[in-house]
């Protein structure tokens, strides 16, 4: 995200100007505008104008418009943010009070407004403007006659590609089709592979799958990279590693940010710091169940006992609609950070995040047992 202006009050009032560079940009800006805020942007709305002969023809015009948010919208296929909400901006086509829907897209800047940048907003916009903090992992996940390319950023995973082709058996008279169509799968998997990893963004490429397919591939693919003199992969072979999973799918996603070598490629990144996370309270819940606690009224009770080591918490609990619900989440945070505790907040759009929807979105790792809770009902 490219800040051009900051003019704001720590918990109090303000207005950021800021262009989306990158689709992980408009998932900052979903989880930065909320209800009550405002929106100032370019946008297109249809007019209808008197016409000579009297009828009344429609005009597609091109105007500014500030708008009130009441609902926020995230297409990640289309990467197009919608906002909808009443205009407050004096204008000779919309007048005050019109609903409008403001589409905000890459490389097209806009203004928000807060009556309040509680930290958890300013956390969000500095993650948002931190250019070192971009993940960027490129993860080929196979097995034969299937392949999934997977882009994981600061704060997305995102599927850029699936690759599927019929395999006929290894054994008996088919083996000559066998080799013919497991050539065409590489090669369409290469083709994707060209297309979709770029060496400039990604620190690393994995290809990841169960038994020997993903070996198969990496030679595949280095003996077409130097037959075809294709510079991207000869220049980039050491940052190409192999990661055996259980299976092609995304949910096999987890073992290969599990994996050893790919965490030591991006240990300083939000990603590989909420997969870690996650993996100490699952290691606590199993070994230690006495230290570990997941729930809103479970981390509360632990919170209010100064328990909370570690806080795990969704970005989705910020977006809710009721403001009281959103600021206790807020003052949560703070107030675990206050005490010597660590937060990590998960993206629910990684695999990680994903995990953590499933245990109600919040859970806590603790200083000292408190056994006693589960007697309490979530």
């Amino acid at each position: 995200m490219r800040i051009v202006r900051k003019d704001f009050v720590r918990n109090g009032p303000g207005s950021v100007k800021m262009v989306p560079v990158d689709s992980d940009d408009l998932w900052f800006a979903y989880n930065l505008i909320a209800p009550g805020d405002s929106v100032m942007a370019a946008t297109v709305r249809k007019v209808l104008r008197e016409a000579a002969s009297g009828g009344r023809d429609a005009e597609r015009i091109k105007l500014k418009l500030e708008i009130t948010v009441e609902a926020v919208d995230y297409d990640k296929v289309g990467s197009v943010l919608r906002i909808r909400g009443k205009n407050i901006l004096e204008n000779e086509y919309v007048k005050i009070g019109a609903f409008h829907t403001l589409e905000l897209e890459l490389n097209r800047p806009f203004v928000l407004r807060k009556k309040v940048w509680d930290s958890l907003a300013l956390d969000v916009l500095h993650q948002a403007s931190d250019p070192g903090a971009s993940a960027d992992l490129a993860v080929i996940l196979m097995q034969e006659g299937l392949a999934h390319i997977f882009l994981i950023g600061r704060s997305m995973t995102t599927t850029r590609s699936r690759i599927e082709t019929s395999i006929p058996r290894k054994h008996g008279p088919a083996i000559a089709g066998y080799e013919t169509a497991l050539k065409k799968f590489f090669e369409n998997v290469l083709q994707a592979f060209l297309k979709h990893v770029d060496f400039n963004v990604v620190r690393c490429a994995v290809i990841a799958s169960p038994g020997f397919t993903k070996d198969q591939f990496h030679k595949h693919l280095l003996l077409e990279a130097e037959r075809r003199q294709l510079r991207p992969i000869i220049e980039n072979k050491s940052r190409i590693m192999l990661v055996h999973t259980s299976s092609g799918y995304k949910h096999s996603l987890r073992e290969v940010l599990d994996a050893p070598n790919v965490m030591n490629m991006i240990k300083d990144t939000k990603a590989a710091q909420e997969v870690r996370a996650l993996k100490d309270f699952f290691d606590m819940l199993s070994n230690d169940p006495a230290r570990a606690c997941y729930g809103p009224k479970h981390v509360d009770v632990a919170h209010d006992r100064m328990a909370v080591q570690t806080l795990l918490i969704t970005d989705d609990l910020f977006r809710n609609a009721d403001v009281e619900t959103r600021q206790k989440y807020v003052n949560l945070v703070n107030s675990v950070k206050d005490s010597g505790g660590t937060v990590h907040i998960f993206s629910s759009m990684h695999v990680s995040g994903d995990q953590l929807a499933q245990l109600t979105g919040i859970a806590a790792i603790l200083r000292f047992p408190l056994p006693d809770l589960e007697d309490i009902e979530m």
